[in-house]
């Protein structure tokens, strides 16, 4: 365990490896030696271009999982105060694409885990569920690593993803849900023609500017009890068009839904298609949803893993489903799954960073869970 117990020189590891989606660089090698040296049993799974891992110890009931994504997003276009894959401390800092989303959180889990196994054979077990494919597309990393442990008899009682959940201190919050996410994209057909001669032609801006008017009329909800009221956020409006005296043939717009436990992906599809239908007769309309909306009801799960942070940092943090989405939509669907995790102020910023004392708290914090779940 010897060098395992304090998170920085893993985290630091892991952060030197270039790992930008759909890139591992070596990872999740790092990654699977500190595990192997724990004494985990680690089964590399590759899904198309992704790297992914689980490793487990213990065989036995019960079964705590913590999930993560060793990918990250380009260093950007910002100027860096130094190698953003160098790990570098700088007065208690460690700066570091990765540093908060999340390879620090990975190394803390790890340290948790080496602390809560040195202190004997621990009842249960503990496994890792880390992808590289959080960060991109999200098709071949853990949604495949599920499916492959529920094939496998791999199901956890409960799942901790490390996701920077806090907004300004380390114990601010847990996320025990998320919501739902819809991308529509609209095309309205009409008959194309000369703006002296409307009469002769259809014009399809006209309709789609009332159908979005209409779908923005009114709040889609007040909110439920965990959420927030849902929002619609139309991101574009085209029609390419370089005259100035033709009316065109088709016009488009995209639209986002971040949505509460009140919808499903499926009924505000059916809506959207019956107020698109009460405005026009031809029109396109491509729905996607990347995840529905999901809550893990407070309960002794939860209730374990907040009593955990503030024996750590001395408050309690507030429960929430805000923000975006996170790979816990799929894993809802397997089993019960909060997330905690370091700061995110500075993550997919340049510069990203955590203080060293978070991450180190933040490795007692996970380690406190380990030791109250599998007591």
């Amino acid at each position: 365990m010897t060098g395992l117990t304090d998170p920085l020189p893993l985290a630091q590891a892991l952060i030197r490896r270039a790992s930008v989606t759909p890139a591992d660089d070596g990872a999740q090698d790092v990654l699977a030696d500190a595990l192997i040296r724990l004494g985990f049993a680690v089964k590399r799974l590759r899904y198309g271009e992704t790297e992914n891992l689980f490793a487990r110890i213990g065989g036995e009931a019960p079964h705590i999982c913590f999930a993560g994504h060793t990918d990250v997003v380009p260093v950007g276009d910002a100027t860096w105060n130094g190698d953003p894959f160098g790990g570098e401390v700088r007065g208690d800092v460690l700066y570091g694409r990765g540093a908060c989303d999340m390879k620090g959180a990975i190394a803390a889990f790890v340290a948790a885990a080496a602390r809560h196994l040195g202190e004997g054979k621990p009842r249960g077990s503990i496994s890792l569920l880390i992808t590289g494919d959080e960060e991109g597309p999200a098709h071949d990393g853990t949604v495949r690593v599920l499916d492959w442990m529920a094939a496998n008899g791999q199901v956890p009682d409960f799942c901790l993803v490390g996701e920077p959940t806090n907004p300004a201190r380390l114990g601010d919050m847990i996320k025990i849900g998320r919501r739902g996410s819809l991308n529509a994209r609209i095309t309205m057909h009409g008959t194309q023609g000369h703006v002296a001669y409307p009469h002769r032609a259809d014009n399809p801006v006209h309709r789609l500017v009332r159908v979005l008017a209409a779908l923005t009329a009114a709040p889609l909800d007040a909110g439920s009890a965990w959420f927030e009221p849902s929002s619609l956020q139309i991101t574009s409006i085209d029609v390419g068009n370089p005259a100035t005296n033709v009316i065109p043939a088709a016009a488009r717009a995209a639209l986002n839904i971040r949505f509460n436990d009140r919808h499903t992906g499926a009924s505000l599809e059916a809506w959207l298609g019956a107020v698109l239908a009460q405005h026009a007769e031809r029109f396109d309309l491509d729905v996607a949803v990347s995840g529905e909306s999901f809550l893990t009801e407070p309960g002794p799960m939860v209730d374990t893993l907040r009593h955990a942070v503030a024996q750590v940092v001395g408050r309690e943090p507030a429960l929430d489903t805000g923000g975006g989405t996170s790979d816990a939509r799929f894993i809802t669907r397997h089993c019960p799954v909060a997330e905690f995790g370091l700061v995110g102020a500075t993550m997919h910023q340049a510069n990203e960073c955590v203080p060293v004392s978070e991450l180190r708290d933040l490795a007692r914090i996970y380690a406190a869970v380990l030791g109250a779940f599998l007591s």
